[in-house]
């Protein structure tokens, strides 16, 4: 039972479900459901958990919009393939325009999902994991340049 108190939390599962990646544990979202659309992006101020700060600086979450075209280009890129491997692909019919279509729907469904990863995983570039979050606290000195004041007014 020692080891699974010590086993270090899955990277990829804690970002998939939106975990905070310092200690892999609390909720970094309000809302679990990201089809609410109104509260999609809607982050805890700190982790639950470890009182990990999840804006680390004014405008942090500028840099999610490259990390989402990213994903959305290889949404895209899996969505063809799949196409193309079952249905297929011609020259002579309309199939090509359908699978536009269908990506056109895919990612539109997909959009709140693509925001929460992208945040989360940005973040995660960012704060690593700490194994013994519980006993050190937050470094504060990475939150330095956050001016509460000017929190919320850009």
């Amino acid at each position: 039972m020692g080891a699974e108190k010590n086993k270090k939390p899955s990277y990829l599962l804690s970002v998939l479900t939106n975990k905070c990646p310092r200690c892999r544990q609390g909720y970094i979202y309000k809302e679990k459901n990201a089809y609410l659309l109104k509260t999609t992006v809607r982050m805890e101020e700190k982790c639950p958990e470890c009182g990990q700060p999840t804006e680390i600086e004014v405008g942090f979450y500028y840099g999610t919009g490259y990390v989402s075209y990213a994903i959305s280009v290889a949404v895209c890129v899996a969505s063809f393939i799949a196409w193309w491997v079952i249905i297929g692909m011609s020259l002579n019919d309309n199939r090509f325009f359908y699978w536009l279509g269908f990506n056109a729907v895919l990612l539109v469904v997909i959009q709140p999902l693509l925001m929460r990863l992208s945040r989360t995983l940005w973040l995660s570039w960012f704060v690593k994991y700490n194994p013994k979050w519980k006993e050190q606290k937050v470094d504060t000195a990475s939150t330095e340049r956050v001016i509460s004041e000017q929190m919320g007014n850009w």
